[in-house]
């Protein structure tokens, strides 16, 4: 008798950002961001020199948690999740943690976009969403195959999410997805008039 079964998995973790930690108000956080952006002179200039649609403070802001009280919020809830999706895959940290290596913000406007990348420093990457508008992009997920498909036909349009080459996951406002950072994914051109606004992370094994 045959026998089929899925090895080598791919895990995605989706929570709400308040299912740990203290309570994060959505609506403050959302102004912290734009405050932060605001005010970060050196991340606007980042964005202008280097053609970032909206608004990033990856390359120009380090201390978030430091900066606001909320954000250090933030970043004890992420902790408790991290460590939550690190037991489900299992990893055996030894007698070292997954701490947080990066923070930052990104305000998308209408047309704005990330194109595909992947994460190849860190452990655990993820987005927690602070706005998210009607029309507004998902997150586009790539199977980490893709480039050894070769010659494979393509899969059926309806085939069953855990085959599919690509995978769309809508997060609404106060969701925290989390991935391993060598997973390929991207954030599709924003269509909505609205910005679109997350924060962004990595964590790294030390």
């Amino acid at each position: 008798m045959s026998q089929i079964e899925s090895l080598f998995v791919t895990r995605v973790y989706r929570a709400e950002l308040n299912e740990f930690g203290p309570e994060v108000d959505a609506d403050e956080l959302e102004a912290s961001c734009y405050g932060i952006a605001e005010d970060d002179e050196a991340g606007q200039d980042w964005c202008e020199e280097n053609g970032y649609p909206g608004y990033t403070s990856y390359a120009s802001l380090t201390d978030l948690g430091w900066r606001s009280p909320i954000f250090a919020d933030v970043i004890k809830a992420l902790d408790e999740h991290v460590m939550s999706f690190a037991k489900d895959l299992e990893f055996d940290l030894a007698d070292r943690k997954l701490v947080l290596e990066d923070l930052w913000i990104n305000i998308l406007p209408e047309g704005g976009m990330h194109s595909s990348h992947l994460h190849p420093h860190s452990v655990i990457s993820g987005t927690t969403y602070v706005s998210m508008p009607d029309g507004t992009s998902s997150l586009k997920l790539e199977d980490p195959r893709s480039g050894r498909l070769m010659a494979a036909p393509p899969r059926q349009k309806d085939a069953r999410r855990d085959l599919q080459t690509f995978v769309y996951m809508k997060p609404k406002v106060g969701d925290v997805l989390l991935w391993e950072s060598w997973l390929r994914h991207e954030v599709p051109m924003n269509m909505a008039e609205d910005d679109r606004v997350s924060v962004s992370f990595n964590y790294k094994w030390e």
